[in-house]
């Protein structure tokens, strides 16, 4: 036997050092290396150094099993092999063994058991968490009292009761405080619940509007028909529009041709007449002057007069000839608009005006009706609005409409003159009925009683007719011209009223064209008015040229004042009144008739006067008095039929007091027929009272 004594020694030199190391922690607390080696004890080196002498040393004695196969050995060796480890001291039972031993078949099959049940445990933990969960929910549900006992079914356990604690304060409580908390809950519930009604309206909207396009897709038998139309369209819009926007320049060089022509023929009428008021002019004052005076630096000049005042004379006998053929005997020299162009400059214009409109004619030779011709184009889009409604009106087609069609109505305004007299109305043009045929079509469709295609017309007359007719207020309008004034007044009264529907919309283009209007009349009296002033002496002979000349530019001056009154409820009250009034008839027609001999020609004048003067200014039954701005005219009427009724001329009394009863001055005529003992006229007031 093996003297193990060393062994011993070892173990206990080991067991020594394992007892050192648990004692050097701090503290004497277990460390987490500590716990770990208690559940495996990992052996030193000392305990691995003497267990390999002892097999070293066992080896030398031949007291192990050879792994040598070919070395016999007998039952005895075994024997006493086995009896030899038999009384060896229980050495190896310390040892730790590295690997699990294998397990065997009755093991393996305990250990499944044994998770089984484990498993099954484990369910019935999470059911019984369940539960107790549950419970939970259905005691805040019912708000079960606290430490009540309550047996759901689901658990046996009672509830621990809480003992109230008397220590503890609570703040005071009072039937108001109860009552404010209970108000503010239920003002927040009611508004939860109006918050929840409106969702749910929305929900069923939503619902409704969903059942709806199930509807129409179920209902809309034909999607292949649908798409063909669509692309259709969408092809006949992208050519439209490229052909427009190829055609637009040309429409937009004739139209400027066009312009210009007529601009350059407005400044040669404008500029002739200027010029000829200021020569003639010129003359008569030379004629006033002494000869002395007349002779100096006069030759060159005179000439020059002499050819120009040659011309006007030439050309007022023309219009006096024409006025005696067709029996107009009451006009009044100055009232005409020698507008007459000579020969030369008549086939000029002509002729420039027929090659514009040739090339005007040779715009659209080369395109295909369906995009030229308004007609055509809206028809197109009446289609798609007969067949598919919704789409139509989805895609704003009111708003594209005009924007298309301007090029067209631009085309078709090319040789459009809103100040002759002749001129073609705008409710004569075709493509005013074609749209207003397609509006007319729209409002008939019961389905969409709002149609935005009522819009179109209008929209129209704003983004294209106003912005021409601006034009020719600003630069080609001459207001002295009554034809003109009558002509665009009837053009205006149309736009700005029978379209006034969609105020919104034309409201600025309406804007801007009664500005221009307004600045093209202030012009005209700042530069065409001029009535000169002579001494009673050179106009008291009624065929002197001065009295002529002063004559004709008195008469000018009554034309353009009845022009400007020609756009009553057009222009607001108060800018009417300070062009026609202010500033034409009190600074300029007055002091004319102040410097003129009483007599049937001055009541005649005033009488036209009074003619012009609008009926609306006067129709307020309660008025006694006139407008503040006839004060100067009333004031002339009243000394001219004192001097008449001086002179017993009866008749132009009487045409005096008519006047101002018509223009509402009853007290000044009831005065001035008191002075002077008219009783006889006192039922001329009566008759307008």
């Amino acid at each position: 036997m093996v003297d193990l004594s060393a062994d011993e020694e070892d173990g206990a030199h080991h067991s020594s050092e394992s007892k050192d190391d648990q004692s050097s922690s701090p503290n004497g607390s277990r460390t987490p290396e500590d716990e770990f080696s208690s559940v495996v004890d990992i052996p030193d080196a000392a305990f691995i150094q003497a267990t390999y002498g002892k097999c070293k040393l066992a080896r030398a004695q031949e007291d192990y099993i050879s792994l040598d196969v070919k070395h016999a050995f007998t039952k005895s060796g075994m024997k006493n092999n086995s009896e030899d480890s038999e009384s060896e001291p229980d050495e190896f039972k310390d040892i730790t063994p590295f690997t699990p031993k294998p397990q065997t078949l009755r093991q393996r099959m305990a250990e499944e058991t044994k998770t089984r049940n484990e498993e099954t445990s484990d369910d019935s933990q999470d059911e019984k968490n369940q539960d107790i969960w549950e419970q939970q929910q259905m005691r805040k549900a019912v708000k079960i009292t606290k430490g009540q006992d309550i047996d759901l079914s689901y658990s046996r356990e009672s509830q621990t009761v809480k003992k109230f604690d008397a220590s503890v304060s609570f703040p005071p409580v009072s039937l108001e405080i109860i009552k404010k908390q209970l108000n503010t809950r239920l003002t927040l519930l009611q508004d939860t619940h109006r918050s929840h009604l409106r969702e749910y309206e929305k929900y069923i909207q939503d619902i409704k509007s969903s059942k709806t396009t199930i509807q129409n897709l179920e209902n809309s038998s034909n999607q292949a028909l649908s798409f063909k139309f669509y692309k259709s369209m969408k092809i006949y819009v992208e050519n439209l529009i490229d052909c427009l926007n190829e055609k637009i320049i040309n429409i937009q060089e004739i139209e400027s041709a066009m312009h210009a022509l007529l601009l350059k023929q407005a400044m040669i009428f404008m500029k002739r007449r200027q010029d000829e008021l200021k020569h003639e002019s010129a003359y008569l004052q030379q004629l006033s002057c002494t000869p002395e005076t007349s002779i100096n630096n006069s030759l060159a000049m005179d000439e020059k007069t002499q050819w120009i005042l040659e011309e006007v004379e030439s050309r007022r006998a023309q219009r006096r000839q024409a006025r005696i053929l067709s029996g107009n005997c009451t006009h009044e020299e100055g009232t005409s608009s020698d507008d007459e162009l000579s020969s030369a400059d008549k086939i000029d214009f002509q002729k420039s005006q027929g090659d514009i409109l040739q090339d005007h004619k040779k715009i659209f030779e080369d395109v295909h009706s369906d995009f030229c011709n308004i007609q055509n184009i809206l028809l197109k889009f009446q289609q798609w609005r007969e067949k598919f409604p919704d789409s139509y009106y989805e895609a704003f087609i009111s708003l594209c409409i005009p924007k298309l069609l301007n090029p067209l109505i631009r085309f078709q305004l090319i040789d459009w003159n809103p100040l002759k007299f002749d001129s073609i109305g705008l409710k004569q043009m075709t493509w005013f009925t074609s749209i207003k045929d397609f509006i007319d079509c729209s409002m008939e469709d019961s389905k969409k009683e709002d149609s935005s295609d009522k819009k179109i017309l209008s929209t129209v007359i704003n983004k294209t007719v106003i912005p021409r007719l601006t034009g020719f207020v600003e630069f080609i309008w001459d207001p002295l011209s009554t034809t003109q004034t009558t002509s665009l007044v009837t053009q205006c009264r149309m736009i700005l009223e029978e379209h006034s529907t969609c105020e919104n919309e034309v409201n600025k283009g309406k804007q801007d064209l009664l500005k221009s209007i307004v600045s093209r009349m202030k012009k005209a009296i700042e530069d065409d008015v001029f009535i000169p002033l002579y001494p009673k002496s050179a106009v008291k002979n009624r065929t002197s040229p001065h009295s002529k000349f002063q004559e004709r530019q008195f008469w000018s001056g009554l034309k353009l004042f009845g022009n400007i009154l020609l756009w009553n409820e057009l222009l607001p009250e108060d800018i009417l009144q300070e062009l026609g009034l202010e500033k034409l008839l009190n600074r300029y027609l007055i002091i004319a008739l102040l410097n003129a001999i009483p007599g049937p020609d001055v009541v005649k004048k005033c009488s036209r006067i009074a003619a012009y003067l609008p009926e609306k200014w006067f129709q307020n039954s309660a008025m006694r008095t006139s407008i503040p701005q006839l004060e100067n005219f009333i004031q002339f009427l009243l000394q001219s039929a004192r001097k008449l009724s001086r002179n017993e001329i009866r008749d132009e009394v009487k045409e005096i007091i008519l006047i101002l009863v018509k223009i509402r001055a009853l007290n000044q005529a009831e005065s001035f027929i008191e002075e002077y003992h008219l009783d006889h006229l006192r039922s001329v007031i009566k008759e307008f009272e």
